[in-house]
């Protein structure tokens, strides 16, 4: 039997979408790219946007065109939330939401036998412990992400998330550690940590666990080479993070801290629990505790209510930060949340002109960022290669490319020579 599994969205969702297509190769069924022809097809969906949304929608009738047989399995935040609009699509057998996806290959066989659409979702706002899967084999990839918690307590007024993940839940710390010295053992040279709400790590734990716990246990496997953390809360970086960054080289020198707006008004109506001041303050120390740390951030535009002059502040604000990379998205209406239901919603050609007015800022911050590196050495761990060319990442993320013979999944060290693409270009240093 053939099964093909895709992703949308996070690396969370990749993640995951791992773990179920080891699940399967322990049954015994091939894993085949999803534009070839399966039997079974797994859509891991998303549901941050209505675009995610969408997106899945499409990929579930190209698969029920590509085999009208097949068994069409759909599981991830957008079923969550909307499981009925899935289950409404021709061509869908099964249908789970954002638990019970260690049953996944269950659910499949069932339906093979058995009329009807199977699966289960469950009250997710119950789910109280992690869903721990582990890896089957090494994933596709040349780092590798080690998701450590599930679920969201902010309620920010955009975001659908914490009704699709429910609470916060992790990963036991020596199961952390288990699946790091798994990932070490298959070659993986960097560890990524992953979480929905990864600062908030350890909360429904015993015992005062944190996250700087789970990132100690990763960092005390023989042959890691690096350590990296997903996006964070801003508020949420303490000073015993602080002081393993600060105190272990592996510990990479990047933090993604989404800042979402400039305006303090616009924050406050995001339901974001810090002001630009805080923030301001929150990076400064940072980069007191970190020196040379990169920082990225994400920003919504168009929030509903932001006024030009709004607009006008968060460009102002953020022209002062550092920032190394930005990710700026256009506010999407999420039908569900507090933000959808506003009568005061920007019209999208005001959204368009001003995601290019703050990409234009951030594409120049980057700019600015990486020409500041030319001359350096700095050591990349490669990743892909195309057309004679490999590109990586610096500990700070940096993207490098380079035509040297390097081999991916390895680090070596690199001298900047100048900006190229997205990034740098650079020659090796023997």
């Amino acid at each position: 039997m053939k099964v093909a599994l895709t992703t949308l969205g996070c690396k969370v969702n990749q993640f995951e979408t791992e773990t179920m297509e080891g699940l399967f190769k322990q049954r015994g069924y091939e894993v085949v790219p999803f534009e070839a022809r399966a039997d079974v097809y797994v859509i891991n969906t998303c549901s941050v946007t209505s675009l995610g949304d969408r997106k899945s929608r499409q990929i579930i009738r190209r698969a029920h065109r590509e085999n009208p047989q097949a068994i069409v399995a759909v599981c991830g935040c957008y079923a969550q939330v909307a499981p009925e609009e899935i289950r409404a699509i021709e061509g869908v057998r099964v249908v789970l939401g954002t638990k019970e996806r260690a049953h996944i290959v269950d659910y499949v066989e069932k339906a093979m036998h058995e009329d009807g659409i199977q699966g289960t979702i469950t009250d997710i706002m119950q789910a109280k412990t992690f869903e721990d899967i582990p890896l089957y084999d090494s994933p596709e990839r040349t780092r590798a992400f080690l998701k450590i918690e599930d679920g969201c307590q902010n309620f920010c007024s955009y975001c659908i998330i914490p009704y699709a993940r429910g609470p916060v839940k992790s990963r036991l710390p020596e199961h952390v550690r288990r699946e790091a010295e798994k990932l070490v053992a298959m070659g993986f040279k960097e560890i990524v940590l992953t979480g929905i709400h990864l600062g908030a790590y350890g909360r429904d734990l015993p015992g005062d666990i944190t996250l700087a716990d789970a990132c100690r246990e990763v960092l005390s496997v023989p042959g890691l080479k690096r350590l990296r953390l997903g996006s964070l809360e801003s508020i949420e970086l303490s000073p015993e993070l602080f002081a393993l960054i600060r105190g272990d080289e592996r510990f990479c020198a990047h933090l993604h801290l989404p800042l979402q707006a400039g305006s303090d008004k616009v924050l406050k109506d995001m339901n974001r629990h810090y002001d630009t001041q805080e923030f301001a303050r929150l990076i400064e120390h940072i980069e007191e505790e970190v020196p040379g740390v990169a920082i990225s951030t994400d920003i919504i535009v168009g929030f509903p209510g932001e006024t030009e002059d709004d607009f006008e502040q968060g460009l102002a604000f953020v022209e002062k930060m550092n920032f190394a990379r930005m990710h700026v998205f256009p506010y999407s209406r999420r039908t569900g949340t507090p933000a959808a239901a506003r009568k005061d919603q920007v019209d999208e050609a005001v959204k368009k002109e001003r995601v290019h007015r703050m990409q234009a800022l951030a594409d120049r911050k980057a700019e600015e960022f990486h020409r500041s590196f030319i001359g350096r050495e700095m050591c990349v761990l490669f990743e892909t290669t195309k057309e004679g060319v490999t590109d990586g990442l610096t500990d700070n993320y940096i993207r490098v490319y380079t035509d040297d013979a390097v081999d991916c999944g390895e680090i070596y060290k690199v001298q900047i020579d100048k900006l190229w693409r997205d990034g740098v270009w650079a020659h090796c240093v023997h």
